[in-house]
């Protein structure tokens, strides 16, 4: 499961440099409407691009689906890919889970390298080895582990990114925090996210990611720490199936920071997670990302999107809790009751 990451400013010379690396017969590059038109022109004097074939996807996650897969693994096809083939994902979290999964499942498996465009694929996505599509309703539902070869991370992409989309990324790297330690956690509230290109935010990156990487090689296939990345999506994931089923979708890190808050008020009431830390975690989202609306009618339709969570056994809701920054607490269960007081709470503390 060893995965490079490259953090480079000349992110054309360090693609040239990786493939250069990597034996194969033909080269491919998945991008997105929006990749294909913002992000590829900045690999423009990459000699190895030249000969590459490019696939094309619709662009968000509403096209994180297996028609989608179906339509890379038929270009694929078409165009004479062989197990030697090498592809590169270039976009966000969408590009590089459902490249991932391409690439990992055609003639069993061919080798991939991502390049993250958003600051969430770059902090999340595209490093750790899991891919995958959505299927039922389900975030990332059918998936594989399967690392690619390399991931090249430039902070050059952001240039092309809304601040809504950088919050979105930002949202992880505030999980990351959470998860390892305080002073890691503090130096996150002083990032400036006007200024994505600078030394400062490229340092926090590589921290983050870090935090990541580590927990990734500790247990690369979920059987117990990695459990703790996923602090936040088991409400996340159900917020974010939410917002698709009323047609108005959110951004998956917004949904992530929304379900921390929840997340960590479960953590202060089973494991006293510490009040004054969520208060000022909650003011900081709040400030941010401002408030998912939800009612009590919406309460059991979370909760049955909570029990399909990847992480539970049988017919509990599997969380992963805190103690304190830094203390994680895995295969922590919440009972029907529990989560309803949770999201009670969350409505309370924003507003709702």
């Amino acid at each position: 499961m060893a995965q490079q990451v490259l953090f480079t400013r000349n992110i054309a010379a360090a693609l040239d440099e990786i493939v250069a690396g990597c034996a194969h017969d033909r080269l491919f590059i998945l991008t997105d409407d929006n990749t294909g038109r913002h992000c590829l022109p900045l690999l423009s004097e990459s000699r190895v691009l030249a000969s590459a074939r490019r696939i094309n996807i619709l662009p968000d996650d509403t096209h994180k689906t297996l028609e989608s897969l179906a339509s890379v693994w038929q270009e694929l096809s078409t165009r004479h890919a062989t197990r030697h083939s090498l592809m590169i994902n270039l976009g966000g979290g969408m590009v590089t889970d459902l490249g991932g999964f391409a690439a990992s499942t055609f003639k069993r498996g061919i080798r991939y390298i991502n390049i993250p465009t958003t600051l969430l694929g770059a902090v999340d996505a595209a490093v750790g080895g899991k891919t995958g599509i959505n299927f039922n309703g389900l975030k990332n539902e059918i998936g594989v582990f399967a690392p690619a070869e390399a991931v090249l991370v430039s902070t050059a992409f952001f240039r092309t990114l809304s601040k809504e989309h950088l919050l979105s990324g930002f949202a992880e790297m505030l999980k990351h925090g959470l998860i390892s330690r305080r002073e890691i956690y503090e130096r996150l509230f002083d990032t400036d996210l006007a200024c994505p290109d600078s030394e400062a935010m490229l340092a926090r990156l590589e921290e983050s990611v870090a935090v990541k990487q580590h927990v990734v090689a500790e247990d690369p296939f979920e059987a117990n720490i990695r459990k703790s990345l996923n602090l936040g999506h088991t409400v996340g994931h159900a917020f974010e199936s939410l917002s698709l089923q009323r047609k108005r979708p959110v951004q998956h890190g917004y949904a992530v920071a929304w379900g921390l808050v929840c997340e960590l008020l479960l953590s202060h009431r089973k494991l006293q997670f510490p009040l004054d830390t969520l208060r000022r975690f909650a003011e900081y989202v709040r400030s941010n990302y401002g408030v998912f609306a939800i009612t009590c009618n919406d309460y059991e339709y979370l909760y049955e999107r909570m029990t399909h969570d990847k992480k539970n056994n049988a017919d509990t809701v599997n969380f992963t809790l805190l103690s304190d920054i830094g203390q994680v607490v895995i295969d922590q269960t919440a009972t029907r009751d529990e989560i309803y007081i949770a999201l009670d709470l969350y409505r309370d503390m924003f507003g709702l």
